[in-house]
Protein backbone atom coordinates (compact mmCIF):
# COMPACT_ATOMS: atom_id res chain seq x y z
CA UNK A 1 0.00 0.00 0.00
CA UNK A 2 1.55 3.34 -0.95
CA UNK A 3 2.02 6.19 1.52
CA UNK A 4 -1.07 8.16 0.44
CA UNK A 5 -3.36 5.12 0.61
CA UNK A 6 -1.87 4.20 3.99
CA UNK A 7 -2.70 7.67 5.36
CA UNK A 8 -6.26 7.38 4.01
CA UNK A 9 -6.54 3.90 5.52
CA UNK A 10 -5.50 5.28 8.92
CA UNK A 11 -7.93 8.21 8.68
CA UNK A 12 -10.84 5.96 7.76
CA UNK A 13 -9.92 3.48 10.50
CA UNK A 14 -9.84 6.29 13.07
CA UNK A 15 -13.29 7.46 11.99
CA UNK A 16 -14.64 3.92 12.30
CA UNK A 17 -13.11 3.64 15.78
CA UNK A 18 -14.46 7.04 16.86
CA UNK A 19 -17.92 6.05 15.69
CA UNK A 20 -17.69 2.79 17.66
CA UNK A 21 -16.62 4.77 20.72
CA UNK A 22 -19.41 7.30 20.22
CA UNK A 23 -21.97 4.51 19.81
CA UNK A 24 -20.87 2.93 23.10
CA UNK A 25 -20.52 6.27 24.88
CA UNK A 26 -23.98 7.45 23.87
CA UNK A 27 -25.51 4.09 24.90
CA UNK A 28 -23.80 4.36 28.30
CA UNK A 29 -25.01 7.93 28.72
CA UNK A 30 -28.58 6.83 27.85
CA UNK A 31 -28.39 4.12 30.50
CA UNK A 32 -27.06 6.56 33.12
CA UNK A 33 -29.42 9.50 32.72
CA UNK A 34 -32.76 9.74 34.46
CA UNK A 35 -33.93 12.49 32.08
CA UNK A 36 -36.23 10.94 29.41
CA UNK A 37 -35.41 13.64 26.83
CA UNK A 38 -31.68 13.05 27.24
CA UNK A 39 -32.14 9.27 27.21
CA UNK A 40 -33.99 9.51 23.89
CA UNK A 41 -31.35 11.84 22.46
CA UNK A 42 -28.46 9.61 23.58
CA UNK A 43 -30.11 6.44 22.21
CA UNK A 44 -30.75 8.09 18.85
CA UNK A 45 -27.12 9.24 18.64
CA UNK A 46 -25.87 5.75 19.57
CA UNK A 47 -27.96 4.18 16.80
CA UNK A 48 -26.89 6.90 14.39
CA UNK A 49 -23.19 6.22 14.98
CA UNK A 50 -23.75 2.48 14.52
CA UNK A 51 -25.48 3.25 11.22
CA UNK A 52 -22.59 5.55 10.24
CA UNK A 53 -20.19 2.62 10.55
CA UNK A 54 -22.42 0.15 8.75
CA UNK A 55 -22.71 2.51 5.79
CA UNK A 56 -18.98 3.33 5.83
CA UNK A 57 -17.94 -0.31 6.03
CA UNK A 58 -20.14 -1.25 3.05
CA UNK A 59 -18.66 1.55 0.97
CA UNK A 60 -15.10 0.78 2.05
CA UNK A 61 -15.53 -2.88 1.15
CA UNK A 62 -16.71 -1.83 -2.30
CA UNK A 63 -13.75 0.52 -2.89
CA UNK A 64 -10.71 -0.84 -1.05
CA UNK A 65 -9.07 -4.25 -1.06
CA UNK A 66 -7.65 -3.98 2.43
CA UNK A 67 -8.62 -1.83 5.38
CA UNK A 68 -7.01 -1.51 8.79
CA UNK A 69 -9.89 -1.69 11.25
CA UNK A 70 -7.72 -1.88 14.35
CA UNK A 71 -7.24 1.87 14.81
CA UNK A 72 -4.03 3.52 15.86
CA UNK A 73 -2.09 3.41 19.10
CA UNK A 74 -2.96 7.07 19.71
CA UNK A 75 -6.63 6.25 19.24
CA UNK A 76 -6.36 3.40 21.73
CA UNK A 77 -4.84 5.69 24.35
CA UNK A 78 -7.55 8.27 23.71
CA UNK A 79 -10.30 5.66 24.11
CA UNK A 80 -8.82 4.43 27.39
CA UNK A 81 -8.75 8.01 28.69
CA UNK A 82 -12.36 8.54 27.52
CA UNK A 83 -13.48 5.39 29.36
CA UNK A 84 -11.84 6.62 32.57
CA UNK A 85 -13.37 10.08 32.22
CA UNK A 86 -16.81 8.60 31.53
CA UNK A 87 -16.52 6.46 34.65
CA UNK A 88 -15.67 9.53 36.73
CA UNK A 89 -18.49 11.60 35.20
CA UNK A 90 -20.94 8.92 36.32
CA UNK A 91 -24.56 9.94 36.20
CA UNK A 92 -24.00 13.70 35.88
CA UNK A 93 -26.05 14.79 32.87
CA UNK A 94 -24.13 18.05 32.36
CA UNK A 95 -20.80 16.18 32.35
CA UNK A 96 -22.11 13.57 29.91
CA UNK A 97 -23.31 16.32 27.55
CA UNK A 98 -19.96 18.09 27.86
CA UNK A 99 -18.17 14.85 27.01
CA UNK A 100 -20.49 14.34 24.02
CA UNK A 101 -19.60 17.83 22.78
CA UNK A 102 -15.88 17.16 23.16
CA UNK A 103 -16.11 13.79 21.42
CA UNK A 104 -18.22 15.08 18.55
CA UNK A 105 -15.89 18.06 18.02
CA UNK A 106 -12.95 15.67 17.75
CA UNK A 107 -14.88 13.43 15.35
CA UNK A 108 -15.90 16.41 13.23
CA UNK A 109 -12.26 17.49 12.93
CA UNK A 110 -11.34 14.04 11.61
CA UNK A 111 -14.24 14.05 9.15
CA UNK A 112 -13.28 17.51 7.89
CA UNK A 113 -9.65 16.48 7.50
CA UNK A 114 -10.77 13.46 5.48
CA UNK A 115 -12.93 15.67 3.25
CA UNK A 116 -9.75 17.50 2.20
CA UNK A 117 -8.55 14.31 0.47
CA UNK A 118 -8.92 14.90 -3.25
CA UNK A 119 -9.20 11.32 -4.48
CA UNK A 120 -12.04 9.87 -2.41
CA UNK A 121 -14.53 7.79 -4.38
CA UNK A 122 -17.69 9.84 -5.01
CA UNK A 123 -20.02 7.78 -2.80
CA UNK A 124 -17.52 7.71 0.06
CA UNK A 125 -17.09 11.47 -0.22
CA UNK A 126 -20.87 11.93 -0.04
CA UNK A 127 -21.15 9.63 2.98
CA UNK A 128 -18.38 11.51 4.80
CA UNK A 129 -20.03 14.86 3.97
CA UNK A 130 -23.42 13.65 5.23
CA UNK A 131 -21.91 12.34 8.46
CA UNK A 132 -20.08 15.63 9.05
CA UNK A 133 -23.29 17.61 8.53
CA UNK A 134 -25.15 15.34 10.96
CA UNK A 135 -22.42 15.65 13.59
CA UNK A 136 -22.53 19.46 13.27
CA UNK A 137 -26.31 19.34 13.76
CA UNK A 138 -25.88 17.04 16.77
CA UNK A 139 -23.39 19.45 18.31
CA UNK A 140 -25.90 22.28 18.12
CA UNK A 141 -28.58 20.08 19.64
CA UNK A 142 -26.29 18.97 22.47
CA UNK A 143 -25.50 22.60 23.26
CA UNK A 144 -29.22 23.38 23.51
CA UNK A 145 -29.79 20.32 25.73
CA UNK A 146 -27.19 21.63 28.17
CA UNK A 147 -29.68 24.40 29.04
CA UNK A 148 -32.20 21.86 30.40
CA UNK A 149 -29.70 20.19 32.76
CA UNK A 150 -27.89 23.23 34.14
Amino acid sequence: MDRENNKLNIQLSEILEKNKDAEKGYATAAANTKNPELRSFFLKRSNERRDFNLRLKRELAANFDEMNTEGSFTGSIHRAWMDAKSFIAGNNDAEMLEEAIRGDKAALEEYEELLEVQHLPIMLDQIIQNHAIKIRTDLEQIKSLKDIVE
